[in-house]
């Protein structure tokens, strides 16, 4: 981190030209700027590169400002670009310099990046393992100034160069809205798909966590995305998991629900907008809210496997048994 408190995260994933502008797009990026790094040689020429003695990668350094884009946003966009079952290049690019990597700044990089690959890993988004290194940063040495902005400078060169690469067609067939709905269907049960998915509802006093009275907290089943705390929880009667208010603001957002001749305000996940249920004025002090949740929309974590599960910031908030 610098003295303006900014970050940077560093990323290859093949033609650079192709990586600066998903970056550049995310509001909270301060720049975006294409290099060389991870090799042997001090400040690498792209004729140097095209050697592929020198053991650099093609790859772009972030700054970004932490207050506005988290690392694990980043980590999501770098994924959505790239092959990450190729171990020889990227797509028309092939050789040592186009290998794909994530070069961790801090510790905090280094376990969410590789939390995020085991995420990928387990999604069975791709057929073939997952080969993307997660690596130490090292020096990071800016390319030539023809290559960047190369989207910008060169729109119909590089126009042509990404539709030719076959990158597109590739992330197209990977990460289209089809492909989601296939994967959360093959991962989900029946009811947790209909609930998160389709507005459903499932039964009430008959659902996983009505009734729990374990410490811990509940995250969003699609994005892991921590939602609720045992803290805040309180039997309602209605036969729901029921929470007085959602352990971040952000975590959840409301939307206007008139289905079924109601007027409601159903709560959605902010990450993953999955469906979790509905939010009523009938709760107890402080807030006076219930919000009303879909067991099928939620995973617990116990407070004693926080640190294990990768949410060990929300150990303070119990007491450690004695």
């Amino acid at each position: 981190m610098n003295n303006s408190g900014y970050q940077l995260a560093t990323f290859a994933g093949g033609c650079f030209w192709c990586m600066v502008k998903p970056f550049e797009e995310l509001p909270g990026t301060i720049k975006v700027v294409s290099g060389y790094t991870g090799g042997n040689l001090k400040n690498p020429t792209y004729e140097d590169l095209c050697s592929k003695k020198t053991g650099h990668f093609e790859a772009v350094q972030v700054t970004f400002d932490p207050l506005l884009l988290s690392y694990t946003q980043l980590l999501e966009t770098f994924w959505r670009q790239i092959d990450p079952t190729n171990p020889g290049g990227q797509f028309l690019d092939l050789g040592q310099p186009y290998r794909t990597a994530v070069f961790y700044h801090n510790q905090e990089q280094k376990i969410l990046a590789e939390r995020s690959k085991k995420v990928l890993e387990k999604s069975s988004r791709f057929k073939d393992p997952i080969v993307t290194e997660i690596m130490p940063a090292v020096m990071f040495y800016p390319a030539e100034e023809y290559h960047q902005g190369y989207h910008k400078k060169f729109p119909l060169r590089y126009g042509a160069y990404r539709q030719g690469s076959g990158r597109d067609a590739f992330l197209n067939e990977h990460w289209s809205i089809e492909k989601e709905k296939e994967l959360l269907k093959s991962k989900l049960t029946t009811i947790q798909y209909e609930v998160t998915q389709e507005r459903g509802t499932e039964p009430p006093f008959q659902n996983e966590y009505w009734d729990n009275n374990r410490e811990g907290i509940y995250v969003d089943l699609i994005s892991g995305e921590p939602l609720f705390s045992s803290q805040d929880k309180f039997d309602s009667g209605c036969g729901w998991p029921s929470f007085s208010k959602p352990l971040l603001p952000e975590g959840v957002k409301e939307k206007l629900d008139l289905d079924h001749s109601m007027s409601r305000t159903e709560v959605v996940s902010t990450k993953s907008e999955s469906h979790l249920g509905h939010v009523f004025e009938d709760g107890p002090p402080p807030t006076g809210l219930r919000y009303c949740i879909n067991s099928a929309s939620l995973r617990f974590v116990p407070k004693e496997e926080l640190k294990e599960e990768g949410y060990g910031d929300y150990q303070g908030l119990f007491k450690e048994d004695k």
